[in-house]
């Protein structure tokens, strides 16, 4: 049974700036491909056939790159005027819809079983479901608790170290009944986690459930690169993974890798990307399309954007560059050192410790020493 999704793509991803100046969060690439592609792919995999991106922040971005198809799934799009929170949003995207539906945020990753979800949700007459997910560290989100049954009895928003009594969190994607929209006031921004599913909690209509498979919230720097890590070694079960092989490495046709360059798997050159004589890229990266890595340059678990050049003896590790950015001869990035698409980072500049770099912005040679 298929169920249509609503697809909550509003946030403007401040956590992720500089990278999101330019581009949405949701439409930064994940290897090879904008991080939104991989919902789209989960749910069209899973017999979605109908989704409707609810979105106001630069929507012509997801519009111009996915059209109204992605993977034989018919894409809508709701543009908001103002943003509308994540219940708002979802009202105001699934009002018309009859039946059951999926809600969703658009930019985490997730493998989960949706039939299952979906039977799980049949079973209880539940009004709304949530999917539950194990995390290491749960004060960072808000814990969800439920009864032996799978009903939710409360919810515990960033609790502290003593109030810890479960591991599992809400992980964004519901299976909603349209009664649930009556409690969502149109016109006004509304909160579908402290709002909604507390009342529903209280009537004893909301249900959670924990299925396996992989989960990840890309909200920062730190997250993105661990998105791109868990692609490259399989971690998460994708259509690049799998193209990347046996031997953990995919070269596009059009890229020019120098034959005394080193790629150490697993490794992704994008379509036109140039390696030049003794440069290594890996393990763990991705050297964008039309990137440039020069003679002697270094890039380790970390992420070359499209069309971004890399100097002689530069070295970028555990660290990002965005979109068209240019790093001079003898650059050093390393501990998640981020520099925004379109910047100019001259010679010999060392970036470390976190340390950003906006969109646009031009650092002369040998002015930072950040280390």
């Amino acid at each position: 049974m298929t169920l249509p999704a609503v697809i909550l793509v509003g946030g403007q991803g401040t956590r992720l700036r500089p990278l999101t100046d330019r581009t949405r969060k949701d439409m930064l690439a994940l290897v090879d491909r904008p991080l939104l592609a991989y919902t789209f792919e989960h749910l069209a995999g899973h017999g979605v056939a109908r989704s409707i991106v609810s979105c106001g922040y630069l929507p012509d971005q997801i519009q111009a790159a996915f059209g109204h198809e992605h993977d034989g799934m018919a894409l809508e799009y709701a543009i908001e005027d103002e943003p509308l929170g994540t219940g708002g949003a979802i009202g105001f995207a699934g009002r018309a819809l009859e039946g059951s539906f999926f809600a969703l945020n658009g930019d985490s990753l997730r493998e989960a079983d949706l039939g299952e979800m979906i039977a799980f949700h049949r079973s209880t007459g539940a009004k709304a479901t949530i999917l539950l997910t194990p995390v290491a560290d749960p004060s960072r989100y808000g814990l969800v608790r439920t009864a032996a049954d799978g009903r939710v009895e409360t919810f515990l928003e960033k609790p502290r170290p003593e109030e810890i009594d479960t591991d599992l969190i809400n992980a964004g994607l519901y299976v909603l009944e349209p009664e649930v929209l009556d409690l969502v006031p149109e016109g006004r921004a509304v909160s579908i986690e402290r709002e909604v599913f507390p009342t529903l909690a209280a009537e004893g209509s909301v249900y959670g459930i924990a299925l396996p498979g992989y989960w990840l919230d890309v909200g920062t720097p730190e997250s993105y690169l661990q998105a791109h890590r868990d692609v490259l070694e399989r971690i998460f079960s994708t259509q690049v993974g799998d193209a990347l092989g046996a031997d953990f490495t995919l070269v596009d046709d059009t890229a020019e890798v120098h034959p005394r360059a080193k790629l150490v798997p697993p490794v992704y050159v994008g379509p036109g990307a140039v390696v030049e004589e003794g440069a290594r890229l890996g393990s763990l990266a991705v050297l964008g399309a039309g990137a440039r890595l020069a003679r002697g340059g270094v890039v380790e678990n970390a992420v070359v954007g499209a069309r971004t050049s890399i100097g002689e003896g530069a070295s970028v590790v555990g660290s990002v560059v965005g979109d068209g950015a240019e790093l001079g001869a003898g650059c050093q990035l390393h501990n998640l050192a981020v520099v925004g698409p379109g910047a100019k980072v001259g010679e010999g500049n060392v970036l470390d410790h976190g340390l950003r770099v906006g969109a646009g912005q031009t650092i002369p040679d040998d002015a930072l020493h950040f280390t």
